[in-house]
């Protein structure tokens, strides 16, 4: 049974009215029992998910004092000798620096994916301007350049100045210290892979921090660094010697260490074929 009240011009049905409480109330519960719904699937929904592949248990690796070289580094200048780079006889060691000599400078020992750290400094005194200040440069495999150069107000060309790969990408950002400070690079390089009739599987990849600052993010490289032409590729060994570069700027080295990046290589579960299970039942 309903009733009609008149207001003024309004008029109101009391059936209308209950019928919007009904519905109301219906919403009401229809939210309470979705909550309890969702509470009761996130249970299930949470569960831990495995992968189930089969990881080898990572090794283990002294850190070593801050800069210094973990313990599965391979250290290739302590401040002592150079005896673990050719040419090493033409540079001169002193007060635990290499000072860039006669000529480059590269490994005896051959590297491709790793992580290398270096420690250089350019002439406290500076002279010259642009690219004839305290250059010099970081060679992966002989040929894919970081650049090293006192580009502390020192204005150069953007992609050949300290931590740019040379003629490719410039730095992010100047982290450049002044003259004579020591500067360190801490470098990621993957080197490229070529099929065997010389095409370019994978392209090199290098990340570069630059006095702990990022200024290269895992930049694909176009090929080897040249100055007197445009990068490009030429097929190579997946491992081959680091090299310092001698620019006539005696340039300072020390501790300089390299890791080989060995990824770890998982078993993956085994793929049950269900319908050969069916079958078997």
């Amino acid at each position: 049974m309903s009733s009609i009240l008149r207001c003024g011009r309004f008029v109101f049905s009391t059936s209308g009215i209950a019928n919007r409480r009904l519905k109301h109330a219906r919403r009401g519960w229809a939210l309470l029992i979705f909550l309890a719904l969702g509470g009761a699937l996130s249970v299930v929904v949470g569960g831990e998910w495995k992968s189930g592949i089969i990881w080898p248990a990572p090794p283990v690796v002294d850190p070593g004092p801050v800069g210094g070289p973990p313990s599965d580094a391979i250290v290739l200048f302590d401040g002592k000798n150079l005896s673990q780079w050719d040419g090493g006889e033409n540079w001169l060691v002193r007060d635990g620096a290499a000072i860039v000599g006669k000529g480059n400078i590269s490994t005896k020992q051959s590297f491709g994916d790793c992580q290398l750290h270096v420690e250089w400094a350019s002439p406290k005194e500076p002279k010259g301007s642009d690219q004839s200040r305290g250059n010099s440069g970081v060679y992966l495999m002989g040929r894919y350049e970081v650049q090293i150069l006192d580009s502390y107000q020192n204005e150069t060309y953007a992609d050949g100045q300290a931590g740019a790969i040379y003629k490719q990408s410039p730095p992010m950002v100047n982290a450049c210290r002044p003259p004579g400070q020591w500067q360190t690079y801490d470098v990621i390089f993957h080197a490229p892979r070529f099929t065997p009739d010389g095409a370019v599987e994978r392209p090199a990849t290098i990340t570069v921090l630059h006095n702990g600052v990022v200024i290269q993010d895992h930049f694909q490289l176009a090929g080897g660094t040249f100055w007197h032409k445009p990068p490009e590729y030429e097929p190579h060994a997946e491992r081959l010697p680091i090299l310092l570069q001698n620019h006539g700027a005696p340039v300072r080295f020390r501790n300089i260490w390299v890791r080989e990046l060995v990824p770890p290589v998982d078993k993956q579960p085994i793929q049950t074929d269900t319908n050969e299970t069916e079958s078997k039942d």
